[in-house]
């Protein structure tokens, strides 16, 4: 009788229990093993490797951008905008002009030009960090006539080219006060200057905020009243040492008998050029469009101080020029580094010299008395002017000179003055009322 070994344990191809069972203690044994063959190296790589990774997010991030070798990557692929302006805000923001970006883009010949399928640098990250550019990079100049507006301007066009800033001088001189729509066109093609920029226009100072828009840094310097309307008046009839039809060719129109009108006649006979309104002349520019900063009185004064304190980062005073320069040295370094060595340099001096005003000389004792209590408010905002400067000053560490005023009020005696109701701030502009500066063309 034959015997079946198949089922024999012995001989049966399963595997038992006790085989599979080791086996798997064999497979696992490997597993368990098989880092232990990899050297320290290793682990020190990888541990390396993650290091910098990290390292290098957090110093990305930290800067705002990419590091200084994709930067480099994205040049050399050719993708330009050097150029591209940003602004930096007070509260830190950064405000980047994407149109402007696109139209840099746009204009650069050697852009690289983008196949089917591929990806730039800009495409991937988007656009690099711009230039950051210095605060305040929006200064308005609202200068007063006939107070060393054309020396400072001579100064800024040639500190436009050495510290590339633009520099936008209007050539609108007799046009002081706005309607609202005008007001807002200027405000707002003086925001659509490339940053930074330096406007500087005879104009009464414009309220940006008023219409929501952002308001730029103001800067002004003012005079002795007396010594600024003299020098207007002579100025208007004789010109200056640019030439000697200089004064035909500014006020064709004047006659004879007005051209050569004696000024202590003009002044003492109450002539409209020497009498108020047309005195008052400094506080509006500073004050501001309203109608009621063109009478004089103490609204438009106190008025003419608020916005000095609050807008205006500086003010300073003909009769200390130099300080005034060193003062916008060290308050605008972006726009006025070096002015004070351009200032004193043999070549301006001599160019400096072409805008003194000529035949001009002072009215009688009488005339003066008369003259200087048409403007005993424009004196107070004066003095009110250089207190603030030599205050500033001496904030810096700068000695002050202070210099008494040329004409002095020690004759005059006290006058009651009177302070008139404010004005709605909304009232519309009265297109008849007389332009108080419309008679004068300034230099």
């Amino acid at each position: 009788m034959m015997k079946n070994f198949s089922s024999s344990p012995l001989h049966s191809n399963s595997p038992t229990p006790n085989h599979t069972r080791e086996r798997n203690n064999r497979k696992y044994s490997l597993l368990s093993a098989a880092p232990l063959r990899f050297p320290l190296r290793g682990y020190g790589f990888c541990m390396a490797a993650l290091f910098l990774f990290c390292f290098g997010s957090l110093f990305y991030q930290l800067n705002g951008g990419p590091p200084g070798i994709l930067l480099d990557i994205r040049q050399y692929l050719g993708v330009c905008g050097n150029n591209l302006w940003s602004v930096k805000m007070p509260s830190g923001r950064l405000l980047i002009h994407k149109d402007r970006l696109a139209r840099e883009l746009a204009s650069c010949p050697h852009v690289h030009k983008r196949r089917r399928g591929e990806s730039t640098y800009l495409d991937d990250h988007g656009p690099p960090a711009p230039r950051v550019l210095p605060f305040p990079s929006q200064v308005v100049y609202n200068r007063v006539g006939k107070c060393g507006s054309r020396t400072v301007v001579i100064l800024l066009r040639l500190l436009a080219e050495k510290h590339q800033f633009n520099l936008v001088s209007s050539d609108i001189h007799n046009k002081t006060r706005l309607t609202k729509h005008e007001q807002v066109d200027l405000m707002k093609n003086i925001t659509n200057i490339p940053q930074p920029f330096l406007y500087t226009r005879h104009v009464h100072f414009l309220n940006f905020t008023r219409f929501r828009i952002e308001q730029p840094v103001y800067i002004n310097i003012i005079r002795d009243p007396i010594n600024r309307f003299l020098s207007n008046y002579f100025f208007r009839r004789f010109g200056d040492w640019r030439g000697e039809q200089n004064h035909l060719i500014r006020t064709p129109g004047m006659k004879d008998d007005e051209r050569y009108l004696d000024i202590n006649v003009c002044i003492l006979e109450n002539y409209p050029e020497c009498s108020n309104p047309r005195v008052f002349y400094i506080i509006p520019y500073f004050c501001g469009q309203h109608p009621q900063c063109r009478e004089p009185g103490v609204w438009a004064l106190e008025r003419a101080k608020q916005n000095v304190l609050e807008t205006y980062l500086l003010v300073g005073i003909l009769e200390e020029l130099e300080d005034v320069l060193l003062m916008l040295e060290r308050l605008l370094p972006h726009y006025f580094t070096g002015v004070l060595n351009i200032y004193k340099s043999p070549d301006y001096k001599k160019m400096g010299n072409m805008t003194g005003t000529v035949r001009k000389h002072t009215p009688t004792l009488e005339a003066l008395q008369v003259l200087y209590h048409r403007m005993r408010y424009e004196y107070e905002f004066y003095n009110f002017i250089r207190d603030q400067f030599h205050l500033m000053k001496k904030k810096i560490g700068l000695k002050s000179v202070s210099q008494p005023p040329a004409y002095s009020p020690a004759f005059l005696r006290e006058l009651a003055l009177r302070t008139p109701e404010p004005l709605d701030e909304d009232e519309e502009l009265d297109a008849d009322l007389e332009d108080a500066n419309s008679w004068l063309v300034h230099p």
